[in-house]
């Protein structure tokens, strides 16, 4: 596996971005994430994006990180926001997840940010798994489903 920076608009990111749509369709019985994004919100240095792809040169594995600072959605300044982890059904339990996740930390902490957050759901106890047993607590909720009962927000210090 390797794992490399993409630009959130490449091709193999939009597949994988419209599987896990897929995914949260199928697990929210809703649109999936309506959180608005664009490719500019995770270039260097305020973000970045990764694409793991396996020995096939199939991409398997997504994750990014984007800038964020206080709001009137939550976020505290020098926070970096973890979005759109995904990992293909095929390629579960290879420790994709985990690499990304460290890869994306490691990141924004070289950028400056002092605080990695997310918002995950109810319906992801997969998700939920990995960010607390990665050293993530609940917080405050924050961005688009901060209203929403099933939404979780987690933070983890970064400095």
């Amino acid at each position: 596996m390797i794992i490399r920076p993409t630009a959130f608009d490449h091709p193999d990111a939009v597949k994988l971005n419209d599987q896990v749509q897929l995914e949260y369709v199928a697990r929210y019985g809703d649109e999936g994430d309506a959180t608005p994004l664009d490719a500019s919100m995770f270039r260097p240095p305020r973000g970045l994006y990764l694409l793991a792809y396996d020995d096939l040169g199939r991409p398997v594995a997504t994750g990014g990180w984007r800038t964020q600072d206080r709001n009137d959605e939550g976020y505290a300044d020098g926070d970096a926001e973890l979005k759109r982890m995904y990992v293909v059904p095929e390629a579960r339990g290879l420790g994709l997840a985990r690499r990304i996740l460290t890869a994306l930390e490691e990141d924004a902490r070289a950028a400056g940010r002092t605080r990695m957050v997310l918002e995950t759901g109810t319906a992801q106890p997969e998700a939920i798994g990995l960010y607390t047993s990665s050293g993530y607590e609940l917080c405050a909720k924050f961005g688009h489903y901060r209203e929403y009962e099933n939404s979780r927000c987690f933070a983890k210090p970064l400095t």
